[in-house]
């Protein structure tokens, strides 16, 4: 179902917009046109005076936070230590000091943080979502703000993934079940 209205209590949730992903070459949207549609969004949040919460991952220098479950893929990072200033919101997104930052440390970004008291303190009732990996920490969010009671909106062209063939099954399959989706432009018009 494509959006259909935002709440007035509506706040932005980005997801890993950070220098250490901006740098992945995304699929199927390039990264850099994911950081320029979420740009216009923040700004028309911050223009209505509604939140914009800019979610980052980062770790200990030691990697004792890290995710260690056993898996058969192992993790991208490899659990080496990233490029100083990896884990900073990208400079396209930055520096407006009302803007709300959650570090995450998992892939969602409710599980560990605080990203839930900032959003129900402010009598937020829905979220729109962008950011990377569509299939990881979008769609994990997603799915713990569904969880959580939260009308989640999702922006589809201002996400992306490192896969083409997963980001369009978050779209095509889960997505629908969480919430609405709709383009940069659909929700830019609801909130005009």
């Amino acid at each position: 179902m494509p959006v259909t209205t935002l709440d007035p209590k509506t706040a932005l949730v980005v997801i890993d917009l950070q220098n250490g992903v901006a740098v992945l070459p995304g699929a199927p949207h390039p990264t850099s046109d994911v950081i320029s549609k979420t740009v216009e969004l923040a700004d028309a949040f911050r223009k209505h005076d509604l939140p914009v919460v800019l979610v980052r991952v980062s770790f200990a220098a030691d990697g004792a936070d890290r995710l260690t479950g056993r898996t058969e893929q192992p993790a991208r990072s490899g659990g080496g230590t990233p490029p100083a200033g990896a884990d900073q919101i990208v400079d396209q997104l930055a520096g407006h000091a009302e803007d709300i930052v959650v570090t995450k440390r998992n892939w969602g970004a409710f599980h560990g943080t605080d990203l839930d008291v900032h959003l129900r303190r402010r009598g937020i009732t829905q979220i729109v979502l962008t950011g990377v990996a569509t299939s990881i920490g979008v769609e994990s969010t997603a799915r713990a703000a569904y969880e959580h009671g939260y009308h989640v909106t999702l922006a589809t062209d201002a996400m992306t993934d490192l896969n083409a063939s997963a980001h369009e099954n978050s779209l095509n399959w889960i997505f629908p079940r969480l919430g609405e989706t709709g383009s940069t432009a659909e929700i830019l018009a609801l909130l005009g």
